[in-house]
């Protein structure tokens, strides 16, 4: 197949993200960031070939939003030349387990799983829908973060709850940033010289949502998050794990209503809750460095919680040949990857000091210490770039079938 334009979708609760990518070269040639969305301070930034322009979009909804971006796009790329949308959508259930060509059916079925995911599919759905009204005759494919972790045998994937819950109402454990991790695995693979399908990784996502994941034979076999994106890690205003008998306690004691609690725990907890000022883990070393104690106590936390998971994930794997590091917090604080592997001892992980502080750029994404340490990785993670990779496929996978 000749080069293809593919045009990929990241749709958040107020903001889009776009990425022109041209495939198979995997070229980045433009993108979008629209931000704030909704509010007066609405910002759309645009960049083509290194050149970025920023503009003020006031109160600008999702579809005033994209139709700006493809505009904005479209005064440099004929709208003819893009093959395909690739749209990240969060929740596929057990119904997606594969990037999937959407028409008004498909829509209407992950509009169905909301539920599962109700800060992510709303907004997912919304940036389709803006897409599509602009232009409605290119191919348009969801890729679901769920997706990569369908394969999860169901000792790992199933909760020890009745078990007509999971044949009635679909609840186990679906996993969430598969898009990421598989990118990831695949870049580690190529980084130690293996093929993806013949590694043993554990990866770690960490940005505001934080998730990690065991992968053996190019497959997640076990994963942090669970039914929704709330289980697992403690995350920027997510809890992560905590106990199932909190909701009634806290209904109880406090007369909150469960929708309340609820929104509580995916809003106003994690580092947030913890610190009492904020979600973003720069502000928490910051306040940490000053002997702020909630904020040290929120760091800890997270560093403990995140080791003593990725320890865990270990009995998934026969060997781990690599452990991974990746999205905000992971590829660019420091700190946060010595506190954790410091506790890792157990599995036979060492970083070294002065690699870690230079996030591996000189030491091609290395940061342990010798080679008789578990590789160490940081590697940058592209959801996009993965996005555009498997609507490449389909797309090539359709021309040989025609």
């Amino acid at each position: 197949m000749s080069d293809t334009m593919i045009l990929v979708i990241n749709t958040g609760s107020s903001s889009i993200k776009m990425a022109l990518i041209d495939m198979p070269s995997e070229t980045l040639l433009a993108e979008a960031m629209a931000q704030r969305l909704g509010e007066q301070k609405a910002s759309l930034s645009f960049s083509f070939h290194g050149e970025t322009t920023e503009s003020h979009i006031a109160f600008a909804d999702h579809e005033v939003a994209m139709q700006q971006m493809l505009d904005a796009l479209f005064e440099y790329v004929d709208k003819k030349s893009i093959a395909a949308f690739g749209h990240r959508v969060v929740h596929g259930g057990e119904k997606f387990i594969a990037p999937t060509l959407l028409d008004t059916s498909v829509i209407a079925e992950i509009e169905s799983l909301s539920h599962l995911a109700p800060l992510h599919n709303p907004a997912n759905l919304s940036g389709i829908s803006a897409a599509m009204k602009q232009l409605p005759h290119v191919p348009h494919i969801a890729v679901f973060d769920t997706a990569f972790h369908h394969a999860m045998p169901k000792h790992a994937s199933l909760y020890a709850v009745p078990y007509h819950w999971y044949t009635e109402y679909g609840v186990r454990r679906y996993g969430f940033h598969g898009t990421s991790h598989h990118y990831v695995g695949q870049q580690a693979a190529a980084m130690l010289g293996r093929e993806f399908e013949e590694c043993n990784l554990i990866t770690a996502h960490l940005g505001n949502g934080c998730s990690a994941t065991a992968i053996a034979g190019g497959k997640s076999v076990d994963t942090s998050m669970g039914m929704t994106p709330l289980e697992g890690l403690v995350m920027g205003t997510r809890s992560g794990d905590i106990d199932p008998g909190l909701h009634d306690y806290i209904a109880r004691q406090s007369g909150d209503s469960l929708e309340s609690i609820t929104n509580a725990l995916n809003r106003e907890s994690g580092l947030l809750g913890l610190s009492g000022q904020s979600n973003d883990m720069r502000t928490l070393l910051g306040a940490a460095a000053e002997n702020d104690e909630r904020a040290i106590l929120a760091v800890d936390l997270f560093c403990y919680r995140l080791a003593k998971t990725l320890a865990g994930l270990s009995i998934a794997l026969a060997s781990i040949d690599a452990i991974v590091f990746t999205g905000g917090i992971g590829e660019h604080a420091a700190l946060i990857r010595e506190k954790t592997v410091t506790q890792l001892t157990l599995l036979g992980v060492r970083i070294d000091p002065e690699r870690n502080n230079e996030h591996g750029k000189h030491s091609d994404g290395f940061i342990n210490r010798d080679r008789d340490s578990i590789p160490v990785l940081v590697v940058a993670t592209n959801e996009e770039k993965m996005i555009a990779r498997y609507v490449h496929n389909i797309l090539n996978r359709e021309e040989q079938q025609s």
